[in-house]
């Protein structure tokens, strides 16, 4: 095992909307090779993601090479996934597959600032796997638990802020302190997405147990 497969990120399970709006991006060292994190809105950094969602669209928008875009969907919103030569698996699979179909994703957040000063993120894929619909199912339920665990852990962080007298005893949560400071979207709202993906379940299990 080389040493870059040893130290590996761990790749987080999000969602598409905290994904999208996780605009603020930075380093912990000042090293060139350090790696590069994206800070999500629940209080947790990003180097790696693995996400799970509908293909619904592939284009080729590379001008003097390929480069391939694809459009994934989850129940919360879409990923967009850009992959080119350095990127010759990924880019196969997006060029080969026909859409609708259920795929899997492993990849780096990478933010690109438009003319007109609006952050956008997408994110750059190591793999891309098709999978099927159960794959799909169980990742929803999964990034449901870690999104409730990431939020339960900045709400703590809150409480123990407001709490004067255990400032001083409370544990740092340098994440959540950081994505306080850098956005305005509550964290509730990540809430209410998790309750939109299990109930998005629900729904396809209710049509099914009808049809």
């Amino acid at each position: 095992m080389s040493q870059a497969e040893l130290t590996r990120e761990v790749a987080r399970r999000v969602f598409a909307s905290e994904f999208n709006d996780s605009t603020y991006t930075f380093k912990e060292s000042d090293d060139e090779r350090a790696p590069n994190y994206a800070l999500l809105p629940t209080g947790d950094r990003a180097n790696r993601v693995f996400v799970v969602g509908t293909l619904t669209e592939t284009e080729d928008v590379g001008e003097d090479s390929e480069y391939w875009r694809g459009r994934v969907v989850d129940p919360t919103g879409t990923f967009f996934v850009y992959a080119g030569q350095y990127q010759p698996e990924a880019a196969s699979v997006l060029r080969d597959t026909e859409p609708p179909a259920y795929v899997s994703i492993v990849g780096k957040p990478r933010t690109y600032e438009t003319d007109d000063g609006t952050v956008n993120v997408s994110l750059r894929p190591e793999s891309i796997s098709i999978v099927d619909e159960d794959t799909r199912d169980r990742w929803v339920v999964e990034t449901a638990e870690r999104t409730l665990d990431r939020i339960e852990a900045f709400a703590e962080w809150e409480r123990e802020q407001e709490a004067p007298e255990s400032a001083s005893t409370a544990p740092t949560n340098e994440y959540a302190q950081m994505a306080r400071e850098q956005y305005d979207s509550p964290v509730v709202n990540y809430r209410n997405d998790v309750i939109q993906a299990l109930e998005s379940l629900e729904t396809v299990d209710d049509r099914e147990a009808t049809a």
